[in-house]
């Protein structure tokens, strides 16, 4: 008989109210693959919390096993460059969406999808940087091959105190940066001031409909907010400078005009990290390795147990969750 584990498996019914349940799976129940990973450590992003909420249509295929990333060890391989015994981890890939994602025992995937676990990093310290720290290094990878570099002035990173803000952050402040740090949560001046962030921006500055130039006040930004939010920060970027952008916790639109890009020539760089090509992956966690504060990771992350993961993403959803939130399966 197929040794059982855990899964959270989210359904549909034909009215599409949606249902969260924790099942017993064996790898015969997987998807296909040419890798098997037993999942070591997972995380809590919010396009999880969204997957398992219902309160966006992120999963594209039912019943799914949602989480986006994982990190682990292979456990048996058909692949040319993976054996018995490495560690990996995975972000992205349409996992958690329309493939069986990282919250259950095991995953079977694609070998492509994988890339190595950086040397001195435990499966944990992979997923306190997770899918929105390796988005935050992706987007600090596109400020710097526009040239905007710690010089040329601050740079602004938006809902700084989520997942990817808060790499972000600490990131930037340690690669010597000017960083100012948006959010809505006041409370959480000091931490943002303790990852790297020079000054503290009320979100509010930020969120309403704004004019279509603004004061030049930054470089560049990192934005995972979009709508209003990104249009301001567009506004005020000075000229020649860029903002690479890479979520919608505010909304998909861009209620913005072309002044910035025309006026200013501000860049507008779209950052995706669920179809990166490999070569940018494996570049992303080299440079987390060496461009993140390993005890300010610790900070910004909270670990937490597979049975907690459903109050994580109602919490994440709500703008209750600081930093990053760790599973330790």
């Amino acid at each position: 008989m197929s040794e059982t584990f855990r899964a959270i498996r989210v359904s549909r019914n034909e009215d599409k109210s949606q249902s969260v349940e924790i099942v017993d799976m064996t790898e015969d129940e997987l998807m296909e693959g040419d890798v098997t990973v037993a999942v070591e450590a997972t995380t809590v992003n919010y396009k999880d919390g969204l997957a398992i909420t219902g309160k966006s249509p992120v999963v594209r295929r039912w019943p799914m096993i949602p989480g986006i990333d994982f990190a682990g060890t292979v456990t048996a391989s058909d692949h040319a460059d993976w054996h018995p015994g490495d560690k990996v981890v995975l972000n992205g890939w349409g996992v958690g969406e329309t493939h069986y994602g990282a919250y259950a025992g095991r995953a079977r995937v694609s070998g492509d999808w994988l890339v190595p676990l950086p040397d001195g990093m435990s499966a944990a310290d992979a997923m306190a940087v997770g899918t929105a720290g390796y988005t935050a290094m992706l987007c600090v990878m596109a400020l710097e091959r526009h040239g905007v570099m710690p010089e040329r002035g601050p740079v602004v990173v938006t809902g700084a105190a989520g997942g990817v803000g808060s790499v972000a952050v600490a990131v930037l402040g340690k690669l010597g940066y000017h960083v100012i740090a948006s959010t809505g949560r006041a409370s959480e001046a000091d931490y943002l001031k303790e990852l790297g962030a020079a000054e503290i921006l009320d979100r509010a500055e930020l969120s309403e409909p704004g004019k279509p130039l603004g004061k030049e006040r930054w470089a560049g930004g990192i934005d995972a907010v979009g709508s209003h939010t990104l249009a301001n920060v567009l506004a005020q970027t000075q000229y020649g400078g860029a903002v690479a952008a890479c979520g919608l916790a505010q909304g998909m639109d861009l209620p913005a005009s072309v002044a910035p890009f025309i006026l200013r020539g501000v860049s507008l760089l779209g950052v995706d990290s669920v179809m990166a090509p490999k070569s940018l992956r494996v570049e992303a966690w080299k440079r987390i390795v060496n461009d993140l504060d390993h005890k300010k990771l610790a900070a910004l992350s909270k670990r937490i147990s597979f049975e907690e993961i459903t109050q994580a993403a109602s919490d994440i959803v709500e703008g209750k969750v600081r930093g990053r939130v760790v599973v330790e399966m």
